[in-house]
């Protein structure tokens, strides 16, 4: 059992919680809970912590049988896992890798369904997404590399486990990318305020992506005009605009409601 806090294991622990290089670097990140470590693909799992007190529960007595862990004293898992009230099992996880070339043609039988973020910062958003974006039935979420990391420890507890099953893909070079859906027949929907098209006006039944940007100042004026279109979902009262985060959920769901029929 691992009783220190300067074990080297623990510090890199800690590093990979707090550095995003790091966990780039290091192709991991980290996962907390019994949800999340039952939910992740076994042959992503590299190295499992479990607190001492975590193994004398009765969800410690169900860690899958020949899998390996590290113990670690209630204090270091803590200091680990860098929450106030950890969970008791923590493990490092692969990042996956995913193809954009696979991305842009959707699935067998289906036609692509994307979710295109641009400079997303607040990682709760950006794992509340991602996990809308499976329950809304869209094929991948692509964003550009001014988005804020995927894998960040909130970020990760905000999808609740769609990090594994949700493609996502980070373009270094964004307008090359709207470029490459274009050539590809992707038809591509800024969500705007000064949009002039519904939100529910167009046909989204074919290959479609829509354009979803920063909370505060929304979409660049540049990836606005490479749009095919610009659609505005109508609010009333004062609100002066919509939480990033529920007006990509409104577009997915409507394409979704759209091509259910």
């Amino acid at each position: 059992m691992i009783t220190s806090t300067a074990n080297p294991q623990v510090k890199n622990l800690v590093l990979l919680g707090k550095k995003a290089k790091e966990r780039k670097e290091q192709g991991v990140f980290l996962i907390e809970g019994k949800k999340m470590f039952e939910e992740a693909p076994k042959e992503w799992i590299e190295r499992v912590y479990v607190s001492e007190s975590y193994l004398n529960k009765e969800e410690g007595q169900r860690i899958p049988e020949g899998m390996e862990y590290e113990l670690l004293a209630d204090h270091v898992f803590k200091a680990a896992a860098g929450t106030q009230t950890p969970q008791g099992i923590l493990a490092v996880v692969r990042r996956p890798k995913w193809e954009l070339k696979d991305l842009l043609l959707g699935t067998a039988g289906s036609a692509p369904a994307l979710l295109v973020l641009e400079n997303i910062q607040d990682p709760g958003n950006l794992g509340t997404i991602l996990r809308t974006a499976e329950a809304a039935g869209t094929s991948a979420v692509i964003a550009s590399h001014t988005t804020a990391d995927l894998y960040n420890p909130k970020t990760v507890r905000a999808t609740m486990g769609s990090i594994y099953r949700v493609p996502f893909f980070l373009a270094e070079d964004f307008p090359a990318l709207l470029l490459q859906m274009k050539k590809n027949g992707i038809r591509l929907y800024a969500a705007h305020l000064q949009g002039s098209i519904p939100y529910d006006q167009p046909d989204y039944t074919e290959s479609c992506a829509f354009l979803i940007g920063n909370e505060a100042n929304g979409l660049t004026k540049e990836t606005v005009e490479m749009a095919d279109a610009a659609v505005k979902i109508p609010m009333e009262g004062c609100v002066e605009s919509l939480n990033a985060a529920v007006t990509a959920a409104v577009l997915m769901y409507e394409r979704n409601r759209q091509r259910r029929g």
